[in-house]
């Protein structure tokens, strides 16, 4: 539950169980230790209320006329409330006066909570030996409650008082320090998300202020790294483009001139073949044949090592000469599209990775969906080129997303800073790729070169 509470909960929660527990100790100590300090306060008054019982008495033992000095006596106590005298058979019933205070009246619970204590003390008053009354000593408390309600309400007042400026002083501490974490910890999500660019700007507490640095020189190492990463990957991508090359000119230039050289011999045999020779015959076309196909084949594997036609066509144009093909290898594929004709103002490893990522995709599409309908849309702005191929078959499956096909061509979109994504949306399976339009072309050019 504690690891639950926002900051300023943690802050303000102790604040409000300190209070209460300083008024339970506040009311403990009163109920422990004020009746006696008020049995000390009064316990002279009550000798002194023995010591006139004695006097009185002796006066008594000595008057003439000890009932005429007995009623000067009581008639010169007047209204005196501590002491007075109580004839005998008779009841002086003393009840202490509720105590008015400039704040009002102290409140009954306060009153049983101190515990007065009974203070009442009767002193025999006697004539020739006869008991005639008692001089009876009961205090007013009124006094003595008021300094102790007094005292309890500032208790309460400076305590209210303290832990509302240790609140208000803890918000806004708790302010000052949550505004830089929240700072900080936007600052990481942005790391999170790959941004490294924007600094976090120092604040708070020097602690605060030390992991923002720390962070910044974090951002700053993941972003030269980033850089690194990717001039590695367009590099590699280069060498992967070079490689292909490569094998595509040696197929074009040694495969191609022996697979017309066997086709014209071929040819050349099936014409000097006599007639009568149907089993020559048979076999020399089954040697055309496999040669044709072998030609083909030649074709379209030079057309995945090296689309030359981007080139010569330009990408918009050899995109769609992609689909073509597409539309003759499945004809009840339902093939649509819509290709941004500004796609062939991009060139260099831009579009290669384009046309890749289409290719890539039309394959699977081909190879694995067994969908009856397949979409192809491109677009292109000033700050990114989007590529989208979605079909209605029957989607990936949930454990494997990426299959090498397309983990090759994840590498390539990183290597540009872009992003591929495998969705399902709406019934429909999605490649959705997007690559940043601005420098990429010539960031290929300089990897290229390099």
């Amino acid at each position: 539950m504690w690891e639950r509470l926002s900051l300023r909960t943690r802050l303000w929660l102790p604040l409000g169980l300190m209070f209460v527990a300083a008024l339970l100790v506040g009311g403990i100590s009163l109920r422990i230790f004020a009746p006696t300090q008020l049995m000390e306060e009064v316990e002279p008054a009550a000798r002194s209320a023995k010591a006139v019982a004695a006097a009185l008495n002796g006066a008594l033992r000595t008057s003439t006329n000890p009932q005429a000095t007995l009623d000067a006596f009581v008639q010169s106590l007047g209204s005196s409330e501590a002491i007075r005298f109580r004839r005998l058979g008779t009841d002086l019933d003393v009840h202490p006066p509720e105590v008015q205070t400039p704040l009002g009246t102290v409140p009954d619970w306060f009153v049983r909570l101190i515990a007065i204590p009974e203070f009442k003390a009767a002193f025999p008053v006697m004539i020739e030996g006869k008991q005639v009354g008692d001089i009876v000593f009961a205090p007013d408390m009124s006094a003595d409650i008021y300094e102790k309600w007094i005292g309890f309400l500032a208790i309460i007042c400076s305590g209210i008082t303290l832990m509302l400026l240790t609140g208000i002083i803890a918000h806004f501490t708790a302010r000052s320090a949550l505004r830089p974490l929240q700072t900080l910890g936007d600052g990481l999500t942005r790391m999170r998300t790959g941004d490294y660019e924007q600094q976090i700007l120092p604040a708070g507490p020097p602690e605060i202020r030390k992991s923002s640095q720390e962070a910044n020189e974090l951002a700053r190492t993941l972003n030269r790294l980033s850089q690194d990463n990717r001039s590695l990957l367009r590099r590699i991508v280069s060498l992967q483009d070079d490689e292909r090359q490569d094998m595509a000119r040696e197929l074009h230039d040694e495969l191609g001139p022996l697979l017309f050289g066997i086709r014209a011999n071929t040819v050349a045999l099936l014409e000097s073949v006599p007639s009568g020779e149907a089993e020559l015959k048979n076999a020399a076309e089954g040697i055309l044949q496999s040669v044709e196909t072998l030609q083909q084949a030649n074709r379209r594997i030079l057309d995945r090592l090296r689309p030359l036609y981007i080139q010569e066509l330009g990408l918009e144009k050899s995109i769609q000469t992609l689909l073509q093909n597409v539309k003759v290898q499945a004809p009840d594929l339902k093939v649509t599209s819509q290709i941004d004709a500004d796609l062939n103002e991009v060139d260099g490893l831009l579009s290669q990775t384009v046309y890749r990522v289409i290719q890539e995709a039309v394959t699977n599409v081909l190879r694995h969906a067994k969908a009856s309908s397949m979409h192809v849309a491109t677009a292109i702005n000033d700050s990114e080129v989007t590529v989208e191929v979605s079909d209605d078959g029957v989607g990936f499956p949930a454990d494997r997303v990426f299959g090498r096909g397309l983990t090759g061509m994840l590498e390539r979109v990183r290597a540009l800073s872009g992003t591929l994504e495998l969705l399902r949306e709406a019934g429909r399976t999605c490649v959705r790729c997007r690559l940043p339009a601005g420098d990429s072309a010539s960031d290929a050019r300089g990897a290229q070169q390099s």
